[in-house]
Order: C-alpha cells, then sequence, then structure tokens
C-alpha cells in the first residue's frame, strides 16, 4: 500500500512538473490589433494610417462620355480633318476614365503638411484621318484625345502631385491665375474661351498667405511650356520655306525659342458665405527663335506679355438654395493662353470650313514677327460665365456661355496683309484682317437619381466671327478630303452635344 502511494504521489509530482515546462513555452500574449481611427481633424473621410500620426483620404471617380460632332472629346470640331466637317470628321467620340486621389495631411510643429495626387487612367474612342491618296484611315492617337495607345490603348495622366508646407505649394497644381472653376463655370464642355485654364495642374512654387476671414494672397512662379506657350509666329514666306507658310494660311509657322523665364502669377482672393472675389494677374516671356532657319540669321529680342483677370462668384441666390453665378473676365498681352485656354478651339488655332465652298480662320498667338523687325504682341480680351440652378435634390441645371476676341497690332497686320496671307491665300482677298471673336453659349441638364451618381446632358453652340472678306484660292488637301479651288472667306459655326455618367466615391 506504502508502495502504491508513494507511486501516485510521484506520478502526480512529474505530471505538475511537465505542465509547469509546457506552460513556461507557451507564446507571450498578442499585442490587440491596432483599428483604423476615424481623423476628424481635416473633415469627412480622412483616417489615420495605423502607426502613424498621418491622416489619409481617399477619392475618385469613374466617367463614361460620349461627345456629337466632335473630334476629342468635349472640343469642337476645328482645325484639320475635324474642321473640314465633312465625312472625314467624326459624328461622335467615346471616352472611359478613371481617377484616384489621395490625400494626406499631418499636424506639425510648423503647420500642417499636406501631399495630395490625383492621377487618372483614360481610354479615348480614336478618330478617322485622311491620307494622302484621299482613303480614311483609322486614327489610334487623334489630336487632343489624350494619345491612346500609351498603355494598353489608353494613357495614364497626372493631374496633380504636390506638397503644401508652411504656406508654400510645391509640384503640379493647379494655376494660381485660374478661377476655382476653371474653365468649368457651370459646364462640362472642355472649350470655353474667356478666362485661364490649367485646372489639371502646372509645376509651379507657390506662396500663400492667409489673412482670415477667408482673405489669402498668392504669388509665385510657373512653368508656361506644357499650357502657356500659344505660339509665336514667323511670318516671313522667304525666311522659311513658302509651301509651310502657305499650309499655315499665311500665319506664318510657331517660332518659339527655348523656355528660359517661368511665368510669374500672383492671385488675391476673399471667399466667404456670400460668395468669392478673385484678381488675378500673370507675367510671360515670350522668347523667340530667328529671323531664318539657323542662328546665323539672328532674330528679335524677348518681350514680357501680361494677363489680368476679375472673378465673382454670387451665392445664396433668391432662385433656390446651391444655386450660384460665376462670371470673370480677362486682358491679355502677349500671353494669349490666360484667355483662350489650352483646351480652347485648337488652343486658338482654328481653321474652320463649311461645304466645299466656305472657309474661316482663327488664329491667336501669343506674338508674330516678320524678318528685321521686332516682337508684335497679340492682345486680347474675354469673358465667360454661367448660372447654376438646383431644381430639386435630383435635377440641376447650368446656363453659362463665353467671349473672347482677338487684335493683331497694325504692324503684323501690315507684314500679314501686305505679303505673307497674299502668298498662301491669293489675290482674291478684299479685306485683310486677321482679327477676330468667338461666341460660345450651352446649356446643361443633370439628373442625381443617387448620391454621387450623375447622369448629364449638355449642348454648346460656338460661333467664329472673323473679319476676312473675298475669297482665297486653296490648294487641294487629300488629308481631309477637301478638294483645291475658290473659297469664299466668312463667319463659320459649329455646335456639339456631349452625354455623361459620372460616379464619384
Amino acid at each position: 500500500m506504502k508502495l502504491m502511494k508513494s507511486l501516485f504521489l510521484s506520478s502526480a509530482a512529474g505530471l505538475i512538473a511537465m505542465s509547469g515546462a509546457q506552460a513556461a513555452d507557451l507564446p507571450l500574449k498578442a499585442k490587440a490589433v491596432e483599428y483604423v481611427k476615424i481623423c476628424s481633424l481635416y473633415g469627412a473621410g480622412f483616417y489615420y494610417i495605423p502607426g502613424t500620426d498621418t491622416c489619409i483620404k481617399l477619392g475618385g471617380y469613374i466617367r463614361a462620355d460620349m461627345g456629337v460632332n466632335t473630334n476629342s472629346i468635349f472640343g469642337g470640331n476645328t482645325s484639320g480633318a475635324a474642321g473640314a466637317q465633312n465625312r472625314f470628321s467624326n459624328a461622335f467620340t467615346w471616352r472611359s476614365r478613371a481617377d484616384l486621389n489621395i490625400d494626406t495631411r499631418t499636424a506639425t510643429e510648423y503647420g500642417v503638411v499636406r501631399t495630395y495626387m490625383d492621377t487618372v487612367f483614360t481610354w479615348t474612342s480614336g478618330g478617322y484621318a485622311g491620307s494622302s491618296t484621299g482613303l480614311s484611315t483609322y486614327d489610334a492617337a487623334p489630336a487632343g484625345a489624350s494619345g491612346n495607345g500609351a498603355v494598353s490603348g489608353g494613357q495614364i495622366g497626372v493631374y496633380y502631385a504636390f506638397i503644401q508646407f508652411a504656406g508654400f505649394t510645391m509640384g503640379k497644381a493647379a494655376s494660381q491665375f485660374s478661377t476655382p472653376w476653371g474653365s468649368y463655370p457651370g459646364n462640362i464642355y472642355d472649350g470655353l474661351v474667356g478666362g485661364g485654364g490649367a485646372l489639371t495642374g502646372v509645376n509651379q512654387f507657390t506662396y500663400t498667405a492667409e489673412f482670415g476671414n477667408g482673405v489669402s494672397a498668392s504669388v509665385g512662379v510657373q512653368d508656361p511650356s506644357a499650357y502657356y506657350q500659344a505660339g509665336i509666329n514667323n511670318l516671313s514666306p522667304n525666311a522659311i520655306a513658302p509651301a509651310a507658310a502657305a499650309n499655315n494660311f499665311g500665319y506664318g509657322v510657331n517660332a518659339y525659342g527655348g523656355t528660359t523665364v517661368p511665368d510669374v502669377v500672383g492671385q488675391l482672393r476673399v471667399d466667404q458665405a456670400w460668395g468669392l472675389f478673385q484678381a488675378s494677374v500673370a507675367a510671360h516671356n515670350n522668347n523667340p527663335a530667328y529671323y531664318g532657319t539657323d542662328q546665323t540669321t539672328g532674330g528679335p529680342g524677348d518681350k514680357w506679355g501680361w494677363a489680368g483677370q476679375l472673378a465673382l462668384q454670387i451665392k445664396n441666390i433668391p432662385t433656390g438654395p446651391g444655386d450660384t453665378i460665376n462670371i470673370q473676365g480677362v486682358y491679355t498681352n502677349g500671353a494669349t493662353r490666360y484667355n483662350i485656354q489650352d483646351l480652347g478651339p485648337a488652343a486658338g488655332a482654328a481653321t474652320i470650313y463649311s461645304g466645299v465652298t466656305g472657309v474661316g480662320y482663327g488664329f491667336a498667338p501669343d506674338a508674330v514677327y516678320a524678318p528685321g523687325g521686332s516682337l508684335q504682341l497679340i492682345s486680347t480680351w474675354g469673358m465667360r460665365g454661367a448660372f447654376n440652378h438646383n431644381w430639386n435634390p435630383y435635377w440641376a441645371t447650368s446656363v453659362f456661355g463665353a467671349y473672347a476676341s482677338v487684335r493683331y497690332t497694325g504692324a503684323a497686320k501690315n507684314i500679314m496683309c501686305n505679303v505673307t496671307i497674299p502668298v498662301a491665300l491669293g489675290a482674291g482677298v478684299t479685306t485683310c484682317n486677321p482679327d477676330y471673336n468667338i461666341g460660345q453659349i450651352g446649356a446643361n441638364l443633370r439628373w442625381t437619381p443617387v448620391k454621387n451618381l450623375t447622369f448629364t446632358t449638355e449642348g454648346v453652340y460656338t460661333m467664329l466671327d472673323q473679319k476676312y472678306a473675298g475669297t482665297a484660292v486653296l490648294p487641294i488637301n487629300q488629308g481631309i478630303g477637301k478638294p483645291g479651288g475658290v473659297y469664299a472667306l466668312k463667319d463659320q459655326d459649329i455646335w456639339t452635344v456631349m452625354f455623361r455618367a459620372q460616379r464619384t466615391w
């Protein structure tokens, strides 16, 4: 019995010892899972990146567009195959786009450090372009149609990529010259004239001072090469190939030199509950190339141009909650793209045909020059605006319009009308005047059946009011199916209709 008791106690002690050893080998208790926490410092949609004090917000949209009577989405049928307005012009263009934006913010002793990125993937259905044989060929990358074929039949784009710190904005951001609505006071049409554009971002280094009560001022420099160089045209038909001058209808060929100085931009803004007031200015350097084909021919000196803009937004108007009136006016001298913006009618160079017997011209470079002469800066003025009305939470509409006027100097007209244009168009021009006006008017209807899903239908009418009279003798242009012969110089008009579906998140 004593033996059995001893064996039992020994076994129990051994089991206890083994249990203690196994318990010691167990892993330590796991750390609590770090759940994502809401960040309420910067508005709805932000949350903390786990393990950091940085807040992040993701956003974007999916968009499907169709444009009727367009050769690139939401640009009018001006110049090239589009301006021919015949069977070589597209009846419609399609585009699908996916957008992703990432906003991060971190509170520091110097203020908030912010980074922002907005990138898109776009696929636009190509148009059709003519060929030297007069036959139609598929064009996978029509001008202005987002350059299809870059990535799996589409294109990756970067709208914004910038850092903000201690009042400075560094990188690709909306131009400080532009209004918050850019070239879209109430429209989805890309080609409105009458004010600054580049809402998809321009490289810049800008400082903004906040004075409180919604008052701020900004000053900085930005890169003009991508969006703000409308052209410096060499008018000489002798210093350049006569064929090139003729093909450009007497307006010469673009002869911009290298970009030597950034544009200097300033802005004063008052943004309050009643609306917004903004004054913008820009200085733009025009650096030409040479009189002839190489540096031995010399060239004119550079000249500074400038632009000024005033903008007004009125909120809380009696027509209904959320309704707004947006309006702006601009004047430029040697800085044309601050009026006829980069997505405007053929970027300020329109050649529009009607049928087989009429043609109208409207070119707007920054400056022109002739052999031995100085730069002649082009002056423009314009305006755009819209009334935006909400019928109810589901239906809204906008009525909008724009206008721009382009004026050449007397010296520029003298060389163009006595030498260059007669060489290009013949002796039938009875009134020679390269000045012109562009007028645009349109309206849209938006339906939002559920939050952040909107369907839009929009129509736009554009008229080119050109100042020539008489006739032009033009050579055959098989590339766009236009016969050679005598064309009446007259005003032209165009219309487009757009359809859009967009889901924003």
